[in-house]
């Protein structure tokens, strides 16, 4: 039998009729598997790491549980008792939202960075989240808010910022670098509406204001949290149907044109995918920051560049960082009160940092 270029064994292939159609690599084909293998692995891990910290989340608080009232408070009569009354209209809620949040905003930085090509592509590096904290101030300062009309306001000003975004990049025809630019100028743009409009307000709607900007997990229902969870849950379909495609992209947009892939039909869908999923997780939970540019890079380092297995490790990573702060936090104040969005912010940026320098070594 011939030897291939890397050294495995070369053996024809047969077309369907059992017509010779060409060589493959045995020792390749192998090798591929293995590895295909270890990163299935990989993922089965973090999937277990994460229900374990959805566990000790569970449990752990200001009023302490075991997992056997956990457990009679799952599958018994979770309305009734101070345990049921802790794990399903407390501490489930909220864990569930860390889930969908986490995962959502790991999903979105990923589709971020593949479709910009640029490693720091996030929510917060196109405007989302500034536009989304621009729309709360407003109805809270300016029209008295409640939390649906609040809700409402952020998520109209996150997909304004997307809006404007677009459509700077189909009718300018922006290249990848200069999306980021215009984001950038939209998020200080925004930034600077919002100190304007808490300059204008008095002191109860200003704190109203800045304690809606913290990041917080526990402030959504059951409703926000399904419908949260079905949108992440179409943007992951997309992003897995897309893998292919994204694949092809990494090797630049000439190629992955001269292999058939509409680069800008892509760029589109997957912006506008990741702004909808951003735009509702922070209209409902207030601005979160790394864990849509952390939770990517992590993923890259573990299972690669192939989508395959890196759209599942992004949203895993991004689910169990979101939990793993919240929990910390909770565990720190002993009843959730410090915000997951200081937290992220504080692990966040010395992980990045870490990352980078790995990287350049």
């Amino acid at each position: 039998m011939p030897e291939g270029p890397t050294g495995g064994i070369l053996s024809l292939r047969e077309d369907s009729d059992g017509s010779a159609v060409g060589w493959r690599s045995e020792g390749v084909t192998r090798s591929y598997l293995r590895l295909a293998r270890k990163r299935t692995w990989l993922l089965a891990i973090l999937l277990v790491v994460t229900i374990g910290t959805a566990l000790l989340a569970v449990t752990h608080g200001a009023y302490h549980l075991d997992l056997a009232s956990v457990w009679w408070s799952l599958v018994g009569k979770p309305a009734e008792g101070p345990a049921g009354i802790v794990v399903w209209q407390i501490r489930m809620p909220r864990i569930a939202a860390a889930l969908v949040v986490g995962g959502g905003l790991g999903l979105a930085g990923l589709s971020l960075q593949a479709l910009l090509r640029n490693p720091l592509g996030s929510p917060s590096t196109l405007g989302i989240s500034q536009g989304a904290a621009f729309g709360a101030a407003c109805a809270i300062i300016l029209f008295e808010g409640r939390v649906l009309s609040v809700s409402l306001f952020a998520f109209c000003g996150a997909m304004g910022a997307t809006l404007i975004i677009l459509s700077l990049g189909r009718l300018r025809r922006l290249s990848p670098e200069a999306v980021i630019l215009a984001g950038v100028a939209l998020s200080s743009l925004f930034g600077a509406g919002t100190i304007l409009v808490q300059y204008l307000s008095d002191e109860t709607r200003l704190a109203q204001a800045v304690v809606w900007s913290f990041g917080d997990v526990g402030r959504s229902g059951w409703r926000e949290i399904g419908l949260l969870t079905l949108v992440a849950c179409l943007a992951a379909v997309h992003l897995a149907r897309r893998r292919w495609d994204l694949n092809a992209l990494e090797a630049g947009e000439e190629t992955a044109r001269g292999l058939g892939v509409p680069v800008e039909r892509l760029r589109f869908e997957g912006l506008l995918a990741a702004a909808l999923v951003s735009a509702l997780a922070t209209a409902f939970h207030g601005v979160i920051a790394f864990v849509g540019l952390i939770a990517p890079h992590m993923a890259r380092r573990l299972v690669g560049p192939d989508h395959r297995f890196l759209v599942p490790a992004s949203g895993v990573l991004g689910s169990l960082l979101l939990l793993a702060a919240d929990t910390l936090g909770r565990a720190v104040m002993g009843s959730g009160a410090l915000p997951v969005g200081v937290i992220t912010s504080f692990l966040g940026a010395p992980l990045f940092l870490g990352l980078l320098i790995r990287g350049t070594r």
